[in-house]
């Protein structure tokens, strides 16, 4: 039976803020074979694909008020046939980037868009290091598809995400 962490998000998301930080720290903290429960005010489906690229399954039930309990376990099938997650320790050889792209002033897609296109022009082994103005959730599941990897984020002032890729060799 797996154990859960509960991570209420709502007080977080009223108050206008963003709760992915508390989320993916809360993710940091499971032992292992310990899943996340969350409880949100909707149901967060660009979560599933973030949290099945870490290794989770999940499970989902609605409550009352249009509210939503989210259980996230661990997905071991998943696990044995994952790459090895871009920020793994011993994992430090990267080169330096050979592009810089600040995509702070722009709205979604662009980022995304301007990321993948830059990507495309780099040699296999090569970096792309980025600038963004929020965690780029959605581009994660689209750089393990092509089989690229990435480490990322936000600055210790919060002001923005750093985002560096590796272009699949």
């Amino acid at each position: 039976m797996t154990a859960f962490l509960d991570v209420d998000v709502r007080p977080i998301l009223r108050a206008g803020g963003e709760p992915f930080s508390v989320i993916m720290a809360a993710l940091a903290r499971l032992a292992p074979g310990e899943g996340l429960r969350l409880y949100a005010p909707f149901k967060p489906v660009p979560l599933f694909d973030v949290m099945a690229s870490k290794g989770f399954a999940h499970r989902e039930a609605e409550l009352e008020g249009g509210e939503w309990e989210i259980r996230f376990m661990p997905d071991n099938a998943s696990l044995e046939t994952a790459e090895p997650a871009a920020d793994a320790p011993g994992d430090e050889n990267w080169p330096e980037p050979s592009v810089h792209l600040d995509n702070r002033d722009l709205d979604p897609p662009e980022p995304m868009v301007r990321i993948l296109a830059a990507l495309e022009q780099l040699a296999p082994g090569q970096t792309l290091h980025a600038l963004l103005s929020r965690e780029p959730v959605f581009l994660f599941r689209e750089l393990s598809r092509r089989g690229h990897q990435w480490r990322g984020g936000f600055t210790p002032q919060k002001e923005f995400y750093q985002l560096t890729v590796r272009v699949q060799a």
